[in-house]
């Protein structure tokens, strides 16, 4: 059986952290888009955007099984950069990098397509670019903050096993095709056997909307070693949605069970107005209320402020109250 390895030292393991990366998620949201039927948990955001399908070199380089060219989505120098600064970024990828990554793509949707972006690297570079861009605003931007939320929630998660129980055990639940192997991460089974050391370049871990149901690894040079894995909670992420036991509505009023039951994970006031459908004035007026009922508590994370449940907001968002 082929496996990926990733083989660190004990400077590398000082040099793992996470990252989130907007263009990873519009690569693979195309991805998606070319062939959904192994994601039916994005079914509902498919038929949302099957009429305005990618741009035509943007989905000449995504082979169903196969390579897609790593500039496309680099992994993130810092852990969180904006899509603009992203962009940026593949648009100074050097033109040599450009053809070597399209020399590998199997072209099996468009041959001539493919073969001519390898004739004129730079000028592929720049149109994929604006391709990128595109699929990003009409493919990812409107559901960001529910993706944004969801990564970030994993992120906080997996940093408090961390700093708990420590680097391998993180390892270990990503997910049960990747493991830890004496010094090494192995994700099995791979395409190819492949081997990467980390050499003091440590490692991006990497939670994701769209990867599932696959698992992947960045590992070839330049670039820096990175895993990407599917995030927690994905299966009510784009379609979905929090549902309110009826005795809690008729004691909350509808819209404030929903918020409260669709705190499983903190989210923000911006997450949760995207995912009802509310204006966020309204929605923070129930947090609001909630808050001063008991049910919720804040906490500041960087710039935004979280909302989750306190433990007899959980009681009554799951019917756990004394006696039932």
């Amino acid at each position: 059986m082929a496996v990926t390895r990733l083989v660190a030292s004990g400077g590398d393991l000082l040099r793992c952290r996470f990252a989130t990366s907007p263009l990873w998620e519009t690569v693979n949201a195309v991805r998606a888009f070319v062939d959904p039927r192994p994601r039916p948990y994005l079914r509902p955001w498919w038929e949302q955007v099957r009429g305005a399908p990618p741009a035509h070199r943007l989905l000449a380089v995504q082979s169903p099984r196969g390579y897609t060219p790593d500039f496309l989505s680099p992994p993130p120098r810092e852990a969180a950069l904006s899509v603009e600064d992203q962009l940026a970024a593949v648009r100074a990828t050097p033109p040599e990098q450009v053809r070597a990554e399209l020399c590998r793509v199997h072209p099996c949707r468009s041959p001539a397509a493919v073969r001519a972006m390898i004739a004129d690297p730079e000028a592929a570079r720049d149109a994929l670019v604006a391709e990128l861009e595109d699929a990003w605003r009409r493919l990812v931007l409107p559901w960001w903050p529910r993706v944004r939320e969801l990564i970030d929630a994993d992120i906080e998660y997996r940093s408090r096993l961390l700093a708990a129980y420590g680097l391998g055990h993180v390892v270990a639940g990503l997910d049960e095709r990747i493991r830890w192997a004496g010094q090494s991460i192995v994700i099995e089974p791979a395409g190819d056997d492949v081997e990467r050391e980390l050499d003091g370049d440590g490692l991006i871990l990497m939670p994701s909307a769209f990867v599932w149901p696959s698992v992947a690894a960045i590992v070839d040079r330049p670039w820096q070693p990175t895993l990407v894995y599917p995030a927690r909670g994905i299966g009510a992420l784009l379609g979905g949605r929090a549902t309110a036991p009826v005795p809690l509505a008729r004691l909350l009023g509808r819209t404030r069970a929903l918020i409260l039951a669709d705190l499983a994970e903190p989210a923000t006031t911006a997450a949760l107005a995207a995912r009802h459908g509310l204006a966020p004035s309204t929605v923070s007026a129930h947090l609001s209320a909630l808050e001063g009922a008991g049910l919720l508590t804040r906490r500041r994370a960087g710039h935004e402020v979280r909302y989750r449940r306190t433990p007899l907001g959980r009681a009554l968002a799951e019917g756990l109250m004394p006696g039932e």
